[in-house]
């Protein structure tokens, strides 16, 4: 079966539909290759699903090929279940490659017995109950994020930040496949990475009344915070810690979460841009009239690595029906990327 490469120009069945955990700086984005032949494992896992194709490469030798998708939790949402692929099924796989020329990619498009199998787009959530209360489980109304939203967190993060010296020469110098990378320890993303997820994961929010404290949940990697509402202030500068420590106050029915004495990490924005002991986030909350969505803003700032200051608002719908199961990240899976 010959290997065909195909440029970004063509027509593609769902691109930009898998979203990876890791940057996609070691995939080549512009360019697809198609090629088929027989799945020879198929795995649903967190933070990703894997499936491998043997195939015979242009010189007529067998290559087998692993291909990433979004983890089990997100491919199960788009349809797809334990038996999607089955070991010896024929397929015929468009992916976007590794530049270092390895046989693995990120799934563009697949056909069993010449059926397409759908990986589109998460579909988005229903707008089936209200509430009066920011407490609850939601997820993000992509219609707020608007056309030109430019897909994941790094790219986000790409495209929203102004660095400053450091920044750019740490953000140039980092390497994904390095043991500096926290995604490689199944790490969460440090806030705001995690509001960022909510667009292809839920967010919980629980108040605990008798402790005077909020938790704030996202099933990305399991991420947990405690905001404090008893009025306190944030400790000593050097009482630092990975998400932080977040302290909450009402302003009328807007629910104000400032966050600060975060740890030095290498990688918070999935991209190689760092932060250290001077980040600070300010997140608010406000819960529409109908009572159907909220709105969630932030503000970041981190002088050391950014210059200014970044904002970002979206909208969450409520969503009281999504499921909050454990994320348990995988660290096979989680580091499956990393050439051998």
């Amino acid at each position: 079966m010959r290997l065909t490469t195909i440029f970004a120009a063509a027509t593609l069945v769902f691109a930009s539909a898998a979203s990876g955990h890791h940057s996609d700086a070691a995939l080549d984005m512009d360019t697809v290759v198609t090629f088929e032949g027989s799945v020879t494992e198929y795995s649903m896992r967190n933070p990703h699903t894997y499936f491998t194709v043997e195939s015979i490469d242009e010189r007529g030798e067998s290559i087998e090929w692993t291909v990433q998708l979004g983890s089990a939790i997100s491919v199960a949402r788009r349809g797809w279940t334990r038996d999607t692929l089955s070991l010896g099924d024929r397929v015929t796989v468009g992916v976007r490659p590794a530049r270092d020329g390895r046989p693995y990619g990120l799934i563009v498009s697949l056909e069993k017995a010449g059926v397409p199998i759908s990986y589109s787009r998460l579909p988005a959530p229903p707008v089936t109950a209200s509430t009066n209360t920011l407490e609850g489980r939601w997820i993000v109304d992509r219609s707020s994020l608007g056309a030109d939203y430019p897909g994941g967190l790094d790219q986000l993060m790409n495209r929203e930040l102004t660095l400053t010296e450091k920044g750019r020469v740490l953000a140039a110098a980092f390497n994904q496949n390095s043991e500096e990378n926290p995604e490689l320890a199944c790490m969460t993303k440090p806030t705001p990475g995690g509001l960022i997820y909510t667009d292809i994961y839920p967010m919980e929010i629980e108040y605990i009344e008798g402790e005077q404290i909020i938790k704030i949940r996202v099933q990305y990697f399991d991420q947990e915070r405690t905001v404090y509402m008893d009025g306190r202030e944030h400790p000593d500068a050097d009482e630092r810690s990975h998400e932080g420590h977040s302290i909450g106050r009402w302003e009328g029915e807007v629910l104000v979460v400032d966050t600060a004495n975060f740890a030095d990490n290498r990688s918070p924005y999935q991209n190689g841009i760092p932060s250290g002991a001077r980040k600070h986030v300010v997140e608010r909350y406000r819960l529409g009239e109908d009572g159907t969505r909220m709105t969630l803003a932030f503000m970041l700032e981190d002088p050391e690595y950014i210059v200014g200051s970044m904002t970002h608002t979206r909208d969450l719908i409520y969503s009281p029906y999504l499921d909050m199961s454990p994320f348990d990240c995988d660290l096979e899976a989680t580091r499956r990327f990393v050439p051998q």
